[in-house]
């Protein structure tokens, strides 16, 4: 039986359950603070996975910064430069995403999703759980923008091949939208750039543009391998309704109001749960 609502709105809760509504990281990512040590309740090491709290009386902490319900959660956007592991810690010491964001500012920050090492862009961070865990949710079918350097030069029938879903080790993939990029779009550069001493693209290498909602393991590279085309270099300029401007590479910059307002209304119709789950707001991270 459930501990009865107060008047205050708040009730006794499972430690993990308090710190993935605070925003500290998802539920799964708050127990791994907890049995990391890195969690006090009234200034004592709380690591027993189950534990309770009072959201109204006791004070919790994640590496020395308070957190509570009432804590707005934090979004930012990462341009991911290759050579950084998509993990926010490295038992063999290689780099990571978490060398180049605020994780001291933001307790319990993790990447929606992941990019692989040598791939490139958008990558979107937060210590909203619920939204994070929605976002990545294959009923969402959120979509996913890159632009893939390949060998070769994929005709019409590749091209058409992608946009039906081809079959990969997995299973078949979801239909995609595939088109071939001209040199003068802005994102042809990106992963082809021109100049002295610098691989361009066109013959024998091309550009394409893949939007695909699928999250599979090296998705971009399998599909474009699929149709006889290997991937030479990867970015990711989309995710979402989120696009990836006015930052640098290796930067990262929050979210601002417009496009936090833009993933939750993305995460308002819930198939998962009650509608608005994964809404953050001003109020944190939703059960």
């Amino acid at each position: 039986m459930s501990d009865p609502i107060r008047e205050d709105g708040l009730y006794p809760m499972r430690l993990q359950r308090f710190l993935a509504r605070a925003g500290a990281a998802s539920r799964r990512g708050s127990e791994r603070l907890m049995t990391e040590g890195r969690v006090r309740v009234n200034g004592a090491v709380v690591t027993e996975l189950g534990s309770k709290v009072d959201p109204a009386r006791d004070v919790v902490t994640v590496d020395g910064v308070t957190v509570s319900i009432a804590e707005r959660p934090r979004y930012l956007m990462l341009y991911k430069p290759a050579g950084y592991l998509t993990t926010m810690s490295d038992p063999h010491g290689r780099p990571t995403v978490a060398e180049l964001v605020p994780v001291d500012e933001a307790p319990g920050l993790y990447p929606v999703g992941r990019l692989d090492l040598d791939t490139t862009g958008l990558l979107l961070f937060t210590t909203n759980g619920s939204m994070g865990q929605a976002l990545l949710h294959p009923s969402r079918h959120v979509t996913k923008h890159y632009v893939a350097l390949v060998t070769g030069t994929p005709d019409e029938s590749d091209l058409a091949r992608l946009e039906a879903g081809v079959m990969l080790e997995d299973g078949r993939a979801a239909p995609a939208r595939a088109e071939l990029l001209s040199p003068r779009s802005p994102l042809f550069g990106v992963v082809a750039p021109t100049g002295p001493g610098r691989t361009g693209g066109g013959e024998p290498n091309a550009v394409v543009g893949l939007t695909i909602h699928e999250g599979r393991k090296h998705q971009v590279k399998k599909m474009m391998q699929a149709v006889g085309h290997r991937v030479l270099r990867l970015h990711r300029d989309a995710f979402g309704p989120l696009r990836l401007e006015r930052v640098a590479p290796g930067a990262w910059r929050d979210l601002d109001e417009r496009e936090v307002a833009a993933l939750e209304a993305l995460c308002a119709h819930d198939t998962t749960g009650p509608a608005g789950r994964c809404r953050g707001g001003r109020g944190g991270s939703q059960p």
